[in-house]
Formats: structure tokens, C-alpha cells, sequence
């Protein structure tokens, strides 16, 4: 599954990494790369709960990046 995983840095340096998708399901790094992999275990936990309560999973994204010369 593809979530959308939006990072940003904060003023303390650390890179916080959010699931619009998935409400709260947030988690952090001390790098980008460690964000991103702090996120994957912290969906994977957000899905298996919502298997655990019978609740929807929401469906996987479906997404283009375009570049465009102005």
C-alpha cells in the first residue's frame, strides 16, 4: 500500500513526519531517512489496529508528480 507521507523539519532540527491519511499517525527523526523509517513502522502499526477493531483501512494512493517550466 502508498501512503502520502509529508515531512517536515522543525526548529529543533528534527524531521517530523506526518500521514495526512491517517489521522495522528505521526513519528520523527533525527534524519529524513530515519523519519521516513520511523513513519513505515508507525502506518504499519496504525493499519494492524485498524484491522484489530474492524475499522476501514483507508485505500492506497494513487499519485503523479508533474513538473512544469513556467
Amino acid at each position: 500500500m502508498r501512503f502520502r507521507v509529508l515531512i517536515e523539519q522543525d526548529e529543533d532540527g528534527v524531521y517530523v513526519a506526518e500521514v495526512p491519511s491517517l489521522p495522528g499517525c505521526i513519528s520523527q527523526g533525527k534524519t529524513r531517512s530515519e523519519a521516513i523509517d520511523n513513519a513505515k513502522e508507525a502506518i504499519a502499526g496504525y493499519l494492524e489496529s485498524l484491522q484489530a477493531h474492524g475499522e476501514p483501512i483507508p485505500p492506497s494512493i494513487i499519485e503523479e508528480v508533474v513538473e512544469v517550466t513556467p
